[in-house]
């Protein structure tokens, strides 16, 4: 693969510039839709390596892209940047210590996400330009995709119909092509209202809207062992109407996340939730009102695309993790359950070894049975464009996602390491692509044939609006 060699090597000679950039990113982290410095770092430095920039994509202040190179297939190459809520923790230190109690911490590893993609897109850019070669790469530096659904916004707004091949990667404790299997989903609000009334001298005349909210939660909970079982439905009660127990509330909102296996699944579990929420503001009388926050579609997958990649993972071979890398790392499963790393084995299809700290393999294409799986907005764009997704090994075996641990390990030698190690093979499987189109014509036929007629409905629906600052859903 001299092709891969080639590009390796602008990798290799671009990467600290790119750790660099990961390491601000964590250092500033964003929670959905307020990554502005986040924003503007990646939008600074795409200009620095000649990238055409363009800033407000889909009319989302935090999303940005960047395009090189002429005619052609176009490749999307997928970021992200966005942190979670209450995470704060001091890098390399295996135990908790927050830098902000509070504070926002990168739990998913989306500063390494989105600068390990930029750096393969750089890298692509690159190659194309020596070697005179038509095709375009575009970086997409997508925002909140913890709950916020860019993506899904940015597909109904259009900026992927031109697109001919998605690419992306996620941190993980495994190297290897994920599985291309998701729950579609919906964050949707409920809002009950009632009547406000004295508790003990007139509670005939109040109409309680978190008597309703609960008695939802009851109704969704005995749904559960109607419903399959790869779906979930989780819930929060985010506003109780109040602190006084002496005062019938008169309102009350629960948010639910409604998980199914495919898109069709998702909308009728949607319909039925809704269902319960009626019969629970009938019993109260009481009036709700629900409203669709975000949501993402079901990942489709593409065989082309992934023994391709797999291909590039197996010449490249897994990460170069050294002995104080797995020191480190053996460090931070101190801190975790047995469970916790069978789990992490489990996940990727791989049967355990004792005392192992960090990833020393490539593990095998649909490993895994699918069983343990969250969701994402690339799945909305898989929906729209051939995707193909890797796992880069970033972090402890065992390491619990969206935890203090996965927050502390984002500036380790181990997660540069994979970021880089994932970078190198998005980039190759980019180039192999747009110098060989016939690969691009069996990605698309493969897409189309698992479509089969089912016609794509975003789970965001036209009038949503994205739950912008100063905008937000209550």
């Amino acid at each position: 693969m001299k092709n891969s060699t080639a590009i390796w090597d602008i990798i290799d000679a671009k990467r600290e510039t790119f750790f660099e950039l990961s390491d601000r990113i964590w250092d500033m982290p964003e929670t959905n839709y307020e990554e502005f410095r986040s924003s503007s770092e990646h939008a600074s430095l795409l200009e620095q390596q000649g990238f055409k920039v363009q800033r407000n994509v889909a009319g989302l202040p935090t999303a940005v892209m960047g395009e090189a190179g002429e005619g052609g297939p176009v490749i999307a190459i997928l970021g992200e940047f966005d942190a979670l809520p209450g995470l704060s923790q001091q890098a390399g230190v295996a135990e908790e210590r927050p830098v902000v109690a509070g504070g926002n911490g990168h739990g998913c590893g989306h500063n390494l996400l989105g600068s390990g993609s930029m750096l393969a897109a750089a890298a692509v850019k690159d190659y194309l330009a020596a070697n005179g070669l038509k095709g375009r790469v575009r970086y997409y530096g997508c925002p909140a995709e913890e709950g916020g659904s860019s993506k899904g916004f940015m597909v109904r707004a259009g900026v992927f119909d031109d697109v001919d091949i998605a690419i992306s990667w996620h941190p993980a404790a495994f190297a290897g092509v994920n599985n291309p299997i998701s729950l579609a989903c919906n964050e949707l609000n409920f809002h009950f209202s009632g009547r406000a009334s004295h508790a003990s001298a007139t509670p005939h005349l109040g109409r309680s809207a978190l008597d309703a909210v609960e008695l939802m939660n009851v109704g969704v909970n005995y749904m559960r062992e109607h419903m399959p079982s790869t779906a979930r439905v989780h819930y929060a009660i985010t506003d109780a109407g109040g602190a006084a127990p002496n005062v019938v509330q008169a309102r009350a909102t629960v948010r639910y996340l409604v998980r199914a296996r495919t898109l069709p699944e998702l909308l009728s579990l949607v319909a039925r939730v809704k269902k319960v929420a009626e019969g629970a503001a009938l019993m109260t009388e009481t009036t709700v009102r629900s409203e669709i926050v975000s949501g993402d579609a079901n990942l489709i997958g593409n065989v082309p695309l992934e023994e391709l990649m797999f291909a590039h993972l197996e010449h490249l071979g897994p990460p170069s993790f050294d002995r104080a890398d797995h020191e480190i790392a053996a460090k931070f499963q101190e801190t975790y359950s047995r469970e916790d790393i069978a789990a992490s084995y489990g996940r990727f299809g791989l049967t355990p070894k004792k005392g192992q700290s960090l990833c020393d393999t490539i593990f095998p294409l649909n490993a895994g049975d699918g069983t343990l799986v969250g969701s994402t907005d690339v799945g909305t764009v898989s929906w729209v464009v051939p995707t193909v997704q890797m796992r880069g090994a970033t972090y402890a075996i065992g390491t619990p996602g969206h935890s203090w641990q996965l927050v502390a390990q984002g500036k380790l030698p181990a997660a540069h390491k994979g970021m880089e190690h994932a970078a190198k093979v998005m980039a190759s499987t980019a180039i192999d692509l747009i110098c060989k189109p016939a690969l691009i014509e069996a990605a698309k036929a493969d897409h189309e044939a698992r479509l089969d007629g089912v016609p794509f409905v975003n789970p965001i629906p036209d009038d949503v609006e994205p739950p912008l600052p100063g905008k937000r859903h209550d």
